[in-house]
């Protein structure tokens, strides 16, 4: 039992481990500003565009006909939540995006580290076609596959 108590210790106290728990608070920190951003800032000016449409109050009551959501969902009606489900599919995109530009942008500062890093080392020239750091005596890129002269 020691043995698994302290191989758990060690598989927690890897970097790995916590950074995943840190960017996990963060993410969900973060999907609470997107979801305030949609429903607070965004989805207003889209509500007066279309007639002063509340979103979140869009529905298919499948059982019965009822005013708002807010009343169907009192008397236990069944309903279909599509305006709902257009803020979700609105923030997911926004979540999505940013995270996609993130790493965009850490990818980027990882290549001009590999460049530098690159620069330094006798043995490692650049792709002529790519510019992706590769060994000396390489004869193909590993990057963009491209057949190198000797």
């Amino acid at each position: 039992m020691k043995s698994l108590l302290n191989e758990f210790k060690e598989f927690a106290s890897r970097g790995n481990v916590l950074d995943m728990a840190v960017g996990v608070i963060i993410g969900s920190a973060f999907g609470k500003i997107v979801t305030s951003f949609v429903d607070d800032i965004l989805m207003p000016p889209l509500s007066m565009l279309t007639g002063k449409v509340d979103f979140t109050n869009q529905f298919v009551s499948l059982s019965g006909d009822y005013p708002t959501l807010a009343a169907a969902k009192e008397a236990g009606a069944a309903t279909i939540n599509y305006g709902l489900f257009m803020n979700n599919v609105l923030s997911f995109l926004i979540v999505a995006f940013s995270i996609f530009l993130m790493i965009r942008q850490i990818n980027k500062l990882k290549k001009l580290g590999a460049r530098e890093e690159a620069k330094n080392d006798p043995q490692i020239k650049d792709c002529p076609f790519c510019m992706t750091p590769i060994q000396k005596q390489a004869t193909r890129c590993p990057a963009c596959t491209s057949e190198l002269k000797s």
